[in-house]
């Protein structure tokens, strides 16, 4: 059943000659409401997971009752749920193969013994925690690049007002110079943060934009500056050609620049985030990765199979559209969303 599914899943990627591009919306700051409380933030997060909870853990915990002995029917049952899930036919075979391991080591026999199996090796496979910091002291460039509508002008605009707000002198370089209204898109952010905006007319030439952004962030002892990439046609070789030339703009004008690649990923796109993101590596090598919208998909379990399939960490997670609704991914936060039960309104 299970190999099955895995040649469905493949055959369907294989036939895609283009990876999808969802068209642009405007992204516009919806609010400046902020909370820095961590317990409302857990909250957020468990309520932002709740599709991608119920159909992992929904359908998990009706296998997993109490009685139920623990057999290979059982664990490709599960594995058929979490590649539903997009967590993906690899990963979802690498974590089952650890589970596997653990169920024999431990000589277990009762499927209610899986959930914290489960739970561990979804944390194996996550990792440790890479949270994105600003070092003091030196210029810092983060490099942007996503498709357009994968919430990369929001991402920018939220990363540059968390960084202003730690007392951070950031700057941003409208790199997409490309789309019609990006940088005026990109503005409206920056008025937001508090930040200033480096921009060039439409369709200039964006490594030169950013050249100049580098310049003016040297100049004007800058801890932060944020570049945007253009996110249009990402499988046309012109497009990656311009991403790699940026990348070698950035590293003449300051050592080791870009010093972070932020692949900003739509959580709704499933497994066809993966293949954008393979497909950026191949131009400038991913650093980490921002995945957003989790909020509307129940296959967030793409979040899982980031690290495995492109070799980056997750470093920050979108649940929705306030300023601070863009954080710092904590792998163990993550999984106990995913995981915890809704309470009864009855205690």
């Amino acid at each position: 059943m299970l190999r099955n599914l895995f040649h469905r899943k493949t055959d369907n990627l294989q036939e895609k000659q283009e990876i999808e591009v969802a068209e642009p919306t405007v992204e516009l700051p919806q609010s400046e409401e902020t909370s820095n409380e961590e317990g409302t933030w857990f909250a957020r997060l468990k309520a932002g997971l709740s599709k991608t909870r119920n159909n992992i853990l929904g359908q998990i915990s009706g296998l997993l009752r109490v009685g139920r002995t623990i057999d290979e029917e059982l664990l490709e049952e599960i594995e058929e749920i979490l590649i539903q899930a997009d967590v993906g036919v690899n990963t979802t075979l690498a974590l089952m193969d650890n589970v596997r391991e653990v169920v024999r080591e431990r000589g277990l026999n009762d499927a209610s013994e899986l959930a914290d199996i489960l739970k561990q090796e979804i944390l194996t496979v996550l990792g440790e925690d890479a949270r994105l910091s600003v070092p003091e002291g030196q210029l810092y460039t983060i490099l942007v690049l996503g498709i357009n509508g994968a919430g990369k002008t929001t991402t920018i605009g939220k990363l540059a007002h968390r960084f202003r707000s730690e007392g951070k002198r950031v700057l941003v370089a409208a790199g997409d110079t490309f789309r019609a209204a990006a940088a005026d898109q990109l503005a409206i952010w920056c008025d937001r943060a508090g930040v200033e905006l480096i921009r060039g007319s439409e369709g200039a030439d964006p490594a030169s934009v950013v050249f100049d952004a580098m310049e003016a962030a040297k100049s004007r002892q800058v801890d932060l500056l944020i570049v945007d990439t253009a996110g249009r046609l990402h499988t046309k070789k012109p497009l990656m050609d311009e991403l790699s030339k940026i990348g070698r703009v950035m590293g003449r004008a300051s050592s080791e620049a870009p010093h972070e690649v932020l692949l900003v990923l739509d959580g709704t796109a499933g497994q066809n985030a993966i293949m954008q993101a393979k497909v950026f590596n191949e131009a400038v090598p991913i650093t980490g990765v921002a995945v957003t919208k989790l909020d509307g998909t129940a296959k967030g379990g793409i979040v899982i199979a980031v690290k495995q399939e492109i070799g980056a960490p997750v470093r920050l997670i979108g649940i929705g559209e306030k300023l601070d609704d863009l954080r710092d991914f904590v792998g163990h936060d993550f999984v106990e969303a995913l995981f915890e039960r809704e309470q009864s309104s009855d205690n």
